[in-house]
């Protein structure tokens, strides 16, 4: 009986003008690395900091306006699992590419 109480209520995540102001952000942020990238407007490595840079942010964006981390019981705990991963997966990623950096040691 209480699966039944509970399953009505839906909480409304987002409203109209937060998804567009989501989409436009997320556009803009797609669109900058692209007219960077065909244009050749920066040597190599300001477009590749550039990219990053713009993919973080976009990043940020899907979750915040998109994904709700904010939002729900417990927000604070989402916005800490998310900072625990990551750590985790920043630590993965640069324990790898140390162990590739220094593979070819003899």
């Amino acid at each position: 009986m209480t699966q039944h109480e509970n399953h009505g209520d839906h909480h409304n995540h987002g409203s109209l003008k937060s998804y567009v102001i989501g989409f436009v952000l997320s556009i803009v942020l797609t669109i900058i690395p692209l007219v960077l990238v065909m244009n050749q407007m920066l040597d190599k490595t300001a477009t590749v900091i550039t990219i990053m840079v713009m993919a973080v942010l976009q990043f940020v964006i899907q979750l915040f306006f998109f994904m709700h981390v904010r939002e729900g019981e417990k927000p604070r705990y989402n916005v800490q699992t998310l900072i625990l991963g990551l750590v985790i997966v920043f630590t993965i990623i640069a324990g790898s590419i140390w162990i590739m950096a220094f593979n070819n040691l003899k």
